[in-house]
């Protein structure tokens, strides 16, 4: 992906550690509901796990016209396949076509190198819907995640 890139009206760009801290807040915001409604929701746990995790070599940030942070997305080699991780857009975006924007430019890529990509997503979780319009498919789940798989297209 090139250093700045547009999809959907807003920039695609690599992520810098100091993006940290705000995915932080974005990923706690969007994630609250869901594990609330799951019981799992803890104040720290719900940004040190991406804390834990971050590699912004391979994350990407979706940011609109003035800088301001609309999302991140991660796409994490490991192994014969890529992680889609921490994909998360500011409230006010979802329902717009932004998601499946961004989601169709990584899935290019992988399908360019004929990699699957796996992710996680949490029961219930309206993303789900997402993912498998894009052809993810379940390959397991425990009762707080579902684990879903695609294969390379083309």
């Amino acid at each position: 992906m090139s250093p700045t890139h547009t999809v959907a009206g807003l920039g695609l760009r690599p992520a810098a550690p100091e993006d940290l801290e705000v995915m932080t807040e974005l990923r706690a915001l969007v994630m609250r509901p869901d594990l609330e409604r799951l019981g799992r929701y803890d104040e720290h746990r719900v940004r040190q796990r991406l804390r834990d995790a971050y590699a912004p070599e391979h994350t990407t940030i979706v940011e609109e016209a003035d800088g301001t942070l609309a999302g991140c997305v991660t796409l994490r080699p490991s192994g014969d396949c890529w992680w889609l991780e921490n994909f998360y857009l500011a409230p006010g975006l979802h329902g717009a076509g932004i998601g499946t924007a961004v989601l169709r430019t990584l899935l290019a890529r992988a399908d360019a190198e004929g990699v699957q990509v796996r992710l996680q997503v949490l029961q219930g979780s309206s993303a789900r819907r997402l993912y498998e319009r894009h052809g993810f498919i379940r390959e397991r789940e425990d009762p707080v995640d579902v684990y879903m798989v695609r294969a390379p297209v083309g």
